[in-house]
């Protein structure tokens, strides 16, 4: 049992740990000229920066990016943020640590998800559709990065088994958006759902971080997902050409603008839905994993994904006066408004399809979800690298 986590530490506390390396650069201080090695360590809980100041040259050159270091330090606050000061830091053996301990996993069970995956895969009643969604699911070549792959690097859903949580959130949010717009034809927003996110299993690698492959750096995940589909679909005899387009529009568009990396805007029903129940779950997923951080602070760091702080509501009623939470609570009771949750947006997306149905038409609370008004893109990522979290 690993003997700390990086959200465990406290300022003064000695540490001796192995964390994995997720970069390392030396720095000068404009000020005083003097140099240190700074390191960014992680573990499965979050990241911390960590200072050598004394004799680190050696140091610098032996260790790089995803290596596993065994430090000995001391937490300090610095800023506001707590960081290590480094004393000494030594190779980490292999068998001294387990990995589980530096990748975030999802909380919910995979085989579960992975069922749901093939069960819905199956329920297309187009022929040709079913027969390749289940060509697909099944892939041998595809189905260890469908159970383990990140939906992202950072921006949401950044853990092992992401891409699949945030498959089965849509499949969730689908059949609420499917059964009000009864214009929608189910198997082509299905197909879209399954299909849109499939270039992420070859897009990213997340063997000890997680980061993009050669491949994913040049293509991207988009053109990787549109080439995975075109092939399967060639396998398939007599699949009809003009349904083969369809399906890959929904893979080119799914990102909703030419700014964010797709190379066309949605042009049918279907991909106008894919898009915003992707967008709306990946902002949801940003949301959660920044409420779900490590500070209690009432207002968290700002979010460069969504590029602003976000509120702990339970916080903020916390720290009102008893009266005023009392009156709060009464009128939410009166009126039957579902409680807040305890980190504000941490509730299944699948247990929300009212209010991610408003969200996703345009009415209601989708206005929290508003991009501002500008062509920047959501991001803090290369756009060909993180292809921008409104369309992840």
């Amino acid at each position: 049992m690993r003997a700390c986590f990086i959200t465990d530490l406290k300022d003064g506390q000695s540490v001796a740990a192995v964390f994995l390396i997720r970069s390392k650069e030396v720095r000068t201080s404009s000020k005083s000229t003097k140099q240190w090695l700074q390191f960014e360590l992680a573990d499965r809980t979050g990241c911390i920066s960590a200072k050598m100041w004394d004799n680190f040259n050696e140091t610098a050159e032996k260790f790089n990016r995803d290596d596993f270091v065994d430090i000995r330090g001391r937490v300090r606050v610095f800023n506001d943020q707590i960081e290590i000061s480094l004393d000494q830091v030594l190779p980490a053996p292999d068998g001294h640590y387990d990995i589980a301990d530096f990748l975030p996993h999802t909380k919910k069970d995979v085989a579960q998800m992975y069922a749901r995956l093939q069960s819905d895969a199956s329920s297309a009643k187009n022929p040709f559709l079913r027969q390749l969604l289940v060509g697909i699911v099944d892939d041998p070549e595809l189905v260890p990065g469908l159970k383990s792959a990140p939906a992202a690097v950072k921006m949401h859903h950044a853990f092992v088994g992401g891409l699949l949580e945030h498959m089965n959130s849509l499949l969730d949010l689908m059949e609420a958006v499917a059964a009000h717009y009864r214009e929608l034809d189910r198997d082509l927003l299905l197909t879209g759902i399954i299909l849109h996110d499939i270039g992420k299993v070859k897009e990213l690698t997340y063997t000890r971080a997680f980061t993009y492959t050669t491949e994913g750096q040049l293509l991207g995940h988009i053109a990787i997902g549109q080439s995975i589909v075109r092939r399967k679909i060639e396998s398939i005899p007599d699949f009809p050409e003009p349904l083969a387009v369809l399906v890959e529009h929904l893979i080119l568009s799914h990102h909703g603008e030419l700014e964010f990396g797709s190379p066309c805007v949605p042009r049918f029903p279907e991909a106008i839905a894919l898009h915003f129940l992707d967008d709306l779950d990946s902002k949801m997923g940003a949301m959660r994993s920044t409420l779900d951080g490590s500070s209690r602070e009432e207002w968290t760091d700002r979010n460069p994904a969504l590029r602003r702080t976000l509120l702990r509501i339970d916080r903020f009623l916390d720290d009102r006066p008893a009266a005023n939470r009392a009156a709060v609570e009464a009128t939410s009771t009166t009126s039957g408004a579902p409680a807040a949750s305890s980190n504000g947006a941490s509730a299944d997306a699948g247990q929300n399809g009212g209010n991610a149905l408003n969200a996703a038409s345009g009415r209601g609370p989708a206005t929290l979800f508003d991009t501002p008004n500008t062509n920047e893109p959501v991001t803090d990522e290369p756009i060909t690298n993180e292809q921008a979290v409104r369309k992840q």
